[in-house]
C-alpha cells in the first residue's frame, strides 16, 4: 500500500495485520493502546524499560503480542531491536517518567536536564532508531501542562511544549510519513501509584470537580486517540488533545 493511501472503510478495521510498536507500552496509555489496536487485529510488539515490565503487560494482553525490554535511550540495543522486527506500520511513543514537580525558577538545571531523559531524548532516540522503518505514522505524546501550567508544573510544561515543536518539525521533515500527537490530561494511570490512597484520591476528586466532564480520564479514553492517528490518513503534524476540558477552565 502507498504510504497514506486511503483505506477501504467497508472492509476490515484499518489496523488489521498492520505491524504497530509502541515503546512504553507496558503501562498506562501505551497498554490501553496496545490492547486497543491488538482487538483491532494488529500485530503488536511492547517495548518497555524492564522485562517485569514486559511481562505484566503481555500477561494483560491479547494472544498474539510480542514483547521487548530496553531502555529508549539505549541505542545500539533499541537499533538492534527495530532491526529484527523490521517494517513496522505505526510507532507510538508514550514512556514517560513520573513528572517533576516544583518551581521552575529554583530547580537545578541538572534535575530539569533529567527530566527530559526519557520523555524528549527518549522519543528522538527512539524515532532515530526506527524511522527506516516506519511506512505509514509516528505518533508521540505531551500533556495539557504544555498549554495551561500550574505554579509547580514549569518543567512537565517545558518537556511538553518541546514534544509538540517536534512533532510538527518531523511532520515536515518526514513526509509522507504522518507524524501527530496526543495531549492528555490527568489520567488515572500508574504514574499516581505512589501516593497513598488519601492523597490520590482527594486529587482525583478535586480533578473530577474541575474537569467540565465531571470525571479523571481513563487510559482507555485516551488510548482511543493513539487509536485515531494511526488510522486517520489525511491527519498529520495534529495534536489530538483529551483532557477532559482542562484547558478551557
Amino acid at each position: 500500500m502507498t504510504v497514506g493511501a486511503p483505506h477501504d472503510l467497508a472492509t476490515a478495521h484499518p489496523l488489521a495485520d498492520n505491524r504497530i510498536v509502541i515503546v512504553g507500552g507496558g503501562s498506562g496509555f501505551g497498554l490501553a493502546t496496545a490492547r486497543g489496536a491488538a482487538e483491532a487485529g494488529a500485530k503488536v510488539e511492547v517495548i518497555s524499560h524492564s522485562d517485569a515490565s514486559v511481562a505484566h503487560a503481555i500477561a494483560q494482553l491479547p494472544p498474539g503480542v510480542s514483547g521487548h525490554a530496553v531502555s529508549a535511550l539505549d541505542q545500539a540495543k533499541l537499533a538492534a531491536v527495530f532491526g529484527d522486527i523490521g517494517p513496522i506500520d505505526h510507532l507510538i511513543y508514550t514512556a514517560a517518567d513520573k513528572p517533576l514537580a516544583g518551581p521552575i525558577s529554583t530547580m537545578p538545571v541538572d534535575d530539569v536536564r533529567r527530566a527530559f531523559e526519557t520523555r524528549y531524548f527518549g522519543a528522538l532516540n527512539t524515532i532515530g532508531c526506527a524511522v527506516e522503518h516506519v511506512r505509514r505514522s509516528i505518533t508521540l505524546t505531551s500533556g495539557a501542562a504544555s498549554i495551561r501550567p500550574r505554579a509547580t508544573s514549569g518543567v512537565l510544561a517545558s518537556v511538553c511544549g518541546a514534544m509538540e515543536g517536534l512533532m510538527r518539525a518531523l511532520a515536515v521533515e518526514l513526509s509522507p510519513i504522518r507524524v501527530n500527537l496526543v495531549r492528555p490530561g490527568f489520567t488515572n494511570t500508574g504514574m499516581w501509584a505512589d501516593l497513598d490512597e488519601d492523597t490520590r484520591g482527594a486529587l482525583f476528586q478535586q480533578t473530577a470537580n474541575t474537569n467540565l466532564v465531571g470525571h479523571v480520564g481513563e487510559a482507555v479514553e485516551v488510548a482511543r486517540a493513539y487509536l485515531y492517528c494511526m488510522t486517520s490518513t489525511y491527519a498529520t503534524g495534529s495534536i489530538v488533545t483529551v483532557d477532559g476540558g482542562y484547558a478551557l477552565t
